[in-house]
């Protein structure tokens, strides 16, 4: 009788894994990458919802309990990335392991990153013009609006170095999160595999290049089309515009992100484990 093996995976067994599972994902059908990506966007803004609204109701609170809250409801996103299934960019950068071992070509590399990209921002921008709409913002006397702009001002005003080198150690918590999920038998050891990496980098101020599709985008729709929430916050909004966005946020941080998971996470850990393997 064959044994059936309930421990986790060890760390060259889940080089393995990632190696495979990043030719699948290369594989898989334009449609059904672009699909599986709005529906990351979507459920990385519903964690950016939640925290947004969690950190609404914590100013009493100690600075590190309150971005420890914030960044515990974040893990929200990638746990239903993870168990229901969606193609999310950052965590794809992993794809290089496959790309290393020439199972997966450049272009093949370049064109799930580029789709995944397309349809997180699709996916993350659909979300927030419908938060937008239904006015969730207004709850809490206000609170949550006013919150977030303060965490889309505090984005866009980052300088550029900075931006990448928090985009950087962002996408080394995700990516080592995905990377610990391979190991696991179970949903809950996937559940549990998350939350620490996740709540980490939300905690710490780390940069992630898609929820940052669905925080500034989402902020910038309340000071377009609700200018008397706006003002009625006393903030200053004028950094907050698109290309402040796209140019000061967005583009630094995806590099970071890149730099995080493609080269600290993936390539140390291809050439620990597959570099030198026998096949």
């Amino acid at each position: 009788m064959n044994e059936i093996r309930i421990d986790a995976l060890l760390p060259a067994e889940m080089a393995v894994r990632a190696e495979y599972l990043g030719v699948r994902k290369a594989e898989n059908a334009v449609l059904k990458t672009f699909a599986l990506g709005i529906l990351a966007g979507a459920f990385i803004s519903f964690g950016a919802i939640f925290a947004t609204t969690t950190a609404a109701g914590s100013s009493a609170l100690p600075f590190g309990v309150a971005k420890l809250l914030t960044g515990l409801v974040f893990c929200l996103g990638l746990i239903l990335v993870v168990i229901a299934g969606a193609e999310l960019f950052t965590g794809n950068n992993l794809i290089v392991m496959a790309w290393a071992s020439k199972k997966v070509s450049t272009g093949a590399l370049l064109r799930n990153w580029v789709i995944v990209y397309a349809a997180n921002f699709v996916g993350s921008l659909g979300t927030a013009v419908l938060v937008f709409f239904s006015q969730q913002y207004t709850f809490g006397g206000g609170a949550v609006g006013e919150t977030a702009l303060k965490i889309a001002l505090g984005k866009v005003e980052l300088g550029f170095g900075q931006a990448i080198a928090l985009g950087t150690l962002c996408n080394v918590l995700v990516c080592l999160a995905v990377w610990l999920t391979f190991s696991a038998r179970s949903v809950m050891d996937k559940i549990m595999a998350v939350i620490f990496p996740i709540t980490a980098f939300v905690a710490a101020g780390f940069e992630h290049s898609i929820a940052n599709m669905y925080f500034i985008p989402f902020a910038i729709l309340i000071k377009m089309f609700d200018p008397g929430f706006a003002a009625s916050t006393g903030l200053d909004l004028a950094a907050l515009t698109w290309g402040n966005f796209l140019l000061n946020n967005l583009l630094p941080v995806t590099i970071g992100n890149i730099l995080g998971g493609g080269v600290l996470v993936s390539a140390i850990y291809w050439s620990i484990f597959l570099r030198n393997r026998e096949e």
